[in-house]
C-alpha cells in the first residue's frame, strides 16, 4: 500500500463477481490496541432483483452527457458518484480520485502491479490482461466497487479501490454496518514511498468518502496483518485497530475510521 519504500500495497479486496483465491497468512501475535468486538458478522446477500433496482435507480440519476458504467456515474449511485467528488487539499498538494479509464491507464497499472512490492501483496502480476481483468471485473459490475487513479498536483500515482463493504464478501467476517465503505490503495512509484504519503491521503479520501457519502458511518480497510507498514499508515490517517479477522486469502488487521471520531483522532 502506502507511503515506504519498500512499502508493500494493502492487499485487494475479492469483487463480489469473482471467487476468492486462498492464501494463507501470517499469524504473528496479536497487535496492540485491538478490539475485541464479538458482534454477530452479517452475510448480505442481495436477490438480483433488488440489485436491479439500484442500478436503475443510480442510472436515472446519473448526469446527461455523463459516461457510462460504474466509474463514471452510471451505476455509481452505489457510491454516490465519486467522479463528482471534489479535490481534497493536503500537505503534499490537491488530489483527486479520478476513476479508471481502461484505455488509458491500463499500462500505467500494470508497472505498478509488476513491483514486487506491490505484487507481494495484490497477486496481479503479469501482463496487462491480468490486470485489465481485475479492473474490467469491477467495471461491468454493478457498481459497489469503483477502482480509481489517485492523482497529485496533476500526476496519476496511486491506485484505489472505494467499495461498499456491506455489501462486499469481507461483510460476512466481520460486523458490517449499513453502508459502511472500504478503501484498498497501492502507491505506484518507489520516490511516492518512504514519506508518510500513505497516511496523508488516507486521510483525505476518508475525508472525502465522509464528506460525500452522508449514509456512510464509518470508512473501513483489511491490509494483511503482514504488512506493517501499511497498518501504520492506516493508523496515521485516524483509523482504529478493531480486530484482526481471517479472511479467506489472508489474515488481516480490520482497521475503523468513525464519522464520530474522525476530528478527534
Amino acid at each position: 500500500m502506502t507511503g515506504g519504500a519498500p512499502t508493500p500495497p494493502t492487499a485487494r479486496h475479492v469483487p463480489a463477481a469473482r471467487p476468492s483465491r486462498v492464501r494463507s497468512g501470517q499469524e504473528g501475535a496479536p497487535l496492540p490496541n485491538a478490539d475485541s468486538s464479538t458482534e454477530d458478522t452479517l452475510d448480505l446477500k442481495l436477490p438480483p432483483e433488488v440489485l436491479a433496482l439500484f442500478a436503475e435507480g443510480a442510472a436515472t440519476a446519473a448526469p446527461p452527457g455523463g459516461e457510462a458504467g460504474a466509474a463514471g456515474g452510471g451505476a455509481s449511485g452505489l457510491l454516490d458518484r465519486i467522479a463528482t467528488w471534489r479535490a481534497a487539499e493536503t500537505a503534499a498538494g490537491t488530489f483527486r480520485l479520478v476513476p479508471v479509464d481502461l484505455e488509458r491507464d491500463l499500462a500505467t497499472l500494470t508497472v505498478w502491479m509488476n513491483d514486487p512490492a506491490v505484487a507481494e501483496f495484490w497477486e496481479l502480476a503479469g501482463d496487462q490482461q491480468v490486470t485489465a481483468d481485475h479492473v474490467r471485473a469491477q467495471l461491468d459490475a454493478d457498481g459497489r466497487s469503483v477502482p480509481c487513479l489517485g492523482v497529485l498536483d496533476g500526476t496519476p500515482m496511486s491506485y484505489w479501490e472505494i467499495y461498499r463493504a456491506d455489501l462486499d464478501p469481507v461483510a460476512r467476517y466481520y460486523p458490517a454496518r449499513p453502508h459502511d465503505t472500504g478503501v484498498h490503495l497501492l502507491i505506484g512509484g518507489v520516490a511516492d514511498r518512504a514519506r508518510g504519503l500513505g497516511g496523508t491521503l488516507l486521510r483525505a479520501v476518508s475525508d472525502l468518502v465522509l464528506d460525500h457519502r452522508p449514509a456512510c458511518g464509518r470508512v473501513i480497510a483489511e491490509p494483511d496483518l503482514r504488512n506493517t507498514p501499511s497498518v501504520a499508515a492506516f493508523l496515521a490517517a485516524g483509523f482504529r485497530l478493531s480486530e484482526e479477522v481471517d479472511l479467506p486469502d489472508k489474515r488481516a488487521a480490520l482497521m475503523i475510521r468513525d464519522r464520530a471520531l474522525r476530528h478527534r483522532i
